[in-house]
């Protein structure tokens, strides 16, 4: 406890030293953009010796509010109307470049606020990440600080580098997803290199994974129970994403001696062919399950118009993680008939997904037509905060790729940029209908969603955000509004 008092004390001070010290700053040195990922316009320069490495190191400091609140249309013993909110930042220092080498350091903090109580807080939804839900469970501590990216990058070699240690891993499976107030990363070594033509290429190999209500690293595939931690909610205490699956239980794993298995993942892009992106993703932890994905989009140049249709392929493979935990990502076999609730066969988790889209793009309007398509097979195991529909039928917090799920969303986005700087309000408008499989106990809905992203004009190392989202299900009394209002300042 007085380890983490300090390390609060440490982040709180130098996030003040930072703001005084950049308070005179004419040109920012960060921005946000609006899928969260941060856009550095200065970075460090190469130095001529070890010292200058430190001296001449750039802080980068963010502020941030995030609050959430979620309204249920009947509250029951599963479902509490709540609030959450989350006041803290981060403190990021990166090196300059000498001989090749840089290193990066970042410290994170938040102090969560809400009106579920330690035994409640089990139903907190989106906004349950604003504090560690295992500490506050047990402990009833409200504040996170965590180290969350601590590498050394070298970059010596030919038109390629390699990171070594902490840090943000955003490839098609795993993804930072800074949506709260602490980024998902991972511990682990991630290479990239665009040795080959018009074709970068990312590779990693992660060893383990802090999610974003996590102060700790963990297993990247392992679901808590009573033998990785004695103390309450040990459900919490290794990978308890929602999308993660729950049958992959940590003393399962254990004793078919899988429980610290790595993540070994990575990205290929090719763009020899004018207007065509191919796209090629894996992941793969060993002996226990894998999944490849392939996309195409072609964009058609009219006068002021684009036409981008595009489509994408993944499959997935059981290599022994059906046996052990089933084809049901929540771990049971529920549903209204069926031998297996649904599921054709219990054990394995062979799957597929297809999906397909048409962009159309005029001046600062973009349209988004998207399918998607889980085969009646197993539920996808993607449990890192890359989401397999994104860019097609991922809209806020909707999983929907639990098998014989079919999907069709339109989403409307206005004022897109890749700046991170919106001078303009930045709108994306949705409505996402899911066709479910209820005999895997799912059900049909309707998914509406309104985000806004604004840098204040007087002042752009200021953002705001606001995001609604509405649900419509055929679920007896569990509409839902989910509402989320985050200032960020960056300097």
């Amino acid at each position: 406890m007085k380890t983490k008092i300090r390390l609060n004390t440490i982040i709180a001070a130098a996030l003040l030293v930072t703001t005084v010290t950049s308070a005179n700053d004419e040109v920012p040195k960060q921005a946000l953009k609006s899928n969260y990922q941060l856009v550095y316009s200065q970075k460090p320069k190469q130095v001529d010796n070890f010292l200058e490495m430190f001296k001449e190191g750039i802080f980068y400091g963010r502020l941030r509010s995030n609050t959430f609140m979620y309204k249920w249309e009947e509250e029951n013993t599963d479902q509490k109307d709540h609030y959450t909110s989350g006041l803290g930042g981060s403190l990021v220092y990166q090196s300059a470049i000498y001989n090749d080498f840089d290193f990066r350091g970042a410290l994170y903090y938040s102090h969560g606020f809400t009106n579920l109580s330690e035994a409640d807080i089990k139903f907190a939804k989106p906004g349950q990440d604003v504090l560690s839900r295992f500490d506050y469970s047990n402990t009833g501590n409200q504040n996170m600080s965590a180290l969350g990216q601590a590498y050394i990058r070298y970059s010596g070699l030919e038109k390629s580098d390699i990171t070594v240690g902490r840090q943000l891993v955003e490839t098609f499976y795993t993804a930072s997803n800074d949506t709260k107030m602490i980024p998902n990363v991972f511990d682990g070594i991630v290479f990239n290199t665009t040795l080959v033509s018009k074709t970068p290429i990312k590779l990693a190999y992660l060893a383990k994974e802090k999610l974003r209500a996590h102060t700790d690293t963990h297993s990247v595939l392992a679901y808590g129970d009573a033998n990785s931690s004695s103390s309450d909610s040990p459900s919490w205490d290794q990978n308890d994403d929602s999308a993660m699956h729950k049958g992959l239980t940590y003393t399962k794993l254990k004793d078919a001696g899988k429980e610290d298995a790595p993540l070994i993942t990575g990205d290929i892009q090719n763009t020899s062919i004018e207007n065509l992106k191919l796209n090629t993703s894996f992941y793969v932890v060993p002996e226990l399950v894998s999944e490849i994905m392939a996309e195409a989009n072609y964009k058609i140049n009219m006068d002021g118009f684009s036409l981008s249709p595009g489509v994408r392929y993944i499959k997935q493979f059981d290599n022994g993680a059906g046996e052990i935990g089933g084809a049901a990502i929540n771990g049971k076999l529920v549903g209204k008939s069926g031998a297996f609730g649904g599921y054709k066969d219990a054990s394995s988790l062979d799957s597929q997904m297809i999906a397909a889209r048409l962009v159309g793009a005029y001046k600062n309007f973009k349209l988004n037509l998207g399918y998607s398509q889980v085969m009646d097979e197993a539920d996808l195991v993607t449990p890192w905060r890359g989401f397999p529909t994104a860019g097609y039928t991922r809209s806020m917090a909707r999983y929907n790729w639990v098998a014989n799920t079919k999907s069709y969303r339109a989403e409307l986005t206005i004022n897109p940029n890749k700046t991170g700087v919106y001078k303009d309000v930045f709108m994306q408008l949705s409505a996402l209908h899911t066709d479910a499989d209820e005999n895997k106990g799912q059900f049909d809905e309707n998914f509406y969603y309104a985000g806004f992203v604004q840098n204040l004009p007087m002042m752009p190392e200021l953002q705001w955000r606001l995001r609604l989202g509405y649900t419509d299900t055929d679920k007896v009394d569990a509409d839902s509004l989910d509402a989320r209002f985050e200032l960020n300042y960056l300097f």
